[in-house]
């Protein structure tokens, strides 16, 4: 587990990339162990999944039985940890012959703990749907806006990450978002999870 301090810098050094700024690398580890230490943003990110995990398993659950609902979260937590995994993985075989395997490091770091922040980035619309059903006006807007945001500065982390140029940075953003939406309707259909209309990732 990491410390609060090096939990902090890896988190500012993803904030300064998500702005375009390259020099949030040098807060980053990217050695071997800092590549293995970044997945812990998953664990840093799952108050705020967990909010959204429990508004969707509300809505498409049995209201009225716990362990439907409980079965539901578990699935859904299976599908959004495969949608942010498995995609690196792909990427980790490709990257060699795509000519950025040495900038696979980089971006794994600082993708994972971006998607931590992203995570957070999120939480409105997530609470929002504890409280307002999601095909409301308002929670649609609110997850439509956020998650243009967190679009726009995924693209700004990947590109300061893989510093190639914006042409390869933007075809690997494109590439990673089309393979994490391939994992995540993979998974949801394999798990037989059928999302509420109007509700996102």
């Amino acid at each position: 587990m990491l410390s609060a301090d090096e939990t902090y810098a890896s988190l500012a050094g993803a904030w300064r990339l998500m702005f375009g700024k390259a020099d949030g690398l040098r807060l980053l580890d990217l050695s071997a162990d800092g590549f293995w230490n970044s997945f812990f943003a998953i664990v840093v990110a799952a108050p705020a999944l967990i909010v959204g995990w429990v508004g969707i398993a509300n809505e498409i659950g049995d209201p009225t039985a716990f362990a439907g609902r409980l079965g539901v979260l578990i699935r859904l937590a299976t599908v959004d940890i495969g949608s942010w995994v498995l995609p690196l993985v792909v990427l980790a075989l490709i990257a060699p012959r795509a000519g950025i395997g040495g900038r696979f490091v980089h971006y794994v770091v600082a993708s994972n703990w971006t998607s931590a922040i992203i995570a957070w980035l999120m939480l409105p619309s997530a609470l929002l749907r504890l409280f307002l059903p999601s095909s409301s006006d308002i929670n649609s807007l609110v997850s439509l806006f956020l998650f243009a945001l967190s679009m726009l500065l995924t693209w700004r982390m990947t590109n300061a990450s893989i510093g190639k140029g914006a042409a390869v940075g933007t075809a690997v953003f494109v590439g990673m978002f089309i393979a994490s939406l391939l994992v995540l309707f993979g998974l949801q259909a394999l798990l037989g999870i059928n999302m509420p209309d109007s509700t996102t990732g």
